[in-house]
């Protein structure tokens, strides 16, 4: 169990310091089920916490937050998983990298420990201020990750992926500024996003 732990924190660490490096050993060898459930147990971890932080700050223990929070949540997170290899795919075919779904998932899985921190980050928002400060910090940190599957696991050309990174990049900001901003900061934080309204 130790040795276990040792490795869940070993591979955060090699992910955010030497990203590069992490992503030039995924290569695909026919193992989807580990990716999957790696999506699963991050969302489950981040759906445990965000219950836990609504109980700690008043809310009403219910049923539907259980089920919300075991089960909604985990499914969502192995969902996302797809719908984003589905992206990375395209992405890769736009920047000539690698057309394996299987490398896509697998570097996708692997930033996964971001997700229940990304929902913490959220659930704690508290005001208009907060939900925008957390909603760019994360927005920008995915886009990096993002661009680091892109050209290191993905192997795509490097201007490429800079374009395309880019061109998402402007995408963010067009939202940011506009009232859409509004419908995804409701995504992350209904209270906060409210208070945006006042």
């Amino acid at each position: 169990m130790k040795k276990k732990k040792v490795g869940i924190f070993g591979h955060i660490r090699n992910v955010i310091v030497n990203p590069r490096r992490y992503f030039t050993k995924i290569v695909a060898d026919g193992n989807m089920e580990e990716s999957m459930l790696k999506a699963f147990i991050y969302g489950l971890i981040g759906g445990a916490a965000v219950l836990l932080i609504k109980l700690i700050g008043g809310a009403t223990f219910t049923i539907g937050s259980l089920f919300t929070s075991f089960i909604i949540i985990p499914v969502l997170a192995v969902a996302l998983l797809f719908v984003m290899g589905g992206l990375m795919m395209l992405v890769s075919e736009i920047t000539g990298g690698e057309r394996d779904w299987e490398i896509a998932i697998k570097g996708l899985a692997s930033i996964f420990f971001i997700y229940p921190v990304i929902l913490i980050l959220n659930a704690l928002a508290f005001n208009c201020t907060s939900i925008w400060v957390i909603s760019m910090l994360v927005d920008a940190y995915v886009l990096f990750l993002f661009y680091n599957i892109s050209l290191y696991c993905m192997r795509g050309k490097k201007g490429n992926v800079l374009i395309v990174i880019g061109i998402l990049a402007l995408f963010m900001i067009t939202v940011y500024v506009s009232d859409f901003r509004l419908g995804w900061f409701m995504l992350k934080n209904t209270g906060a996003t409210l208070a945006c309204l006042l």
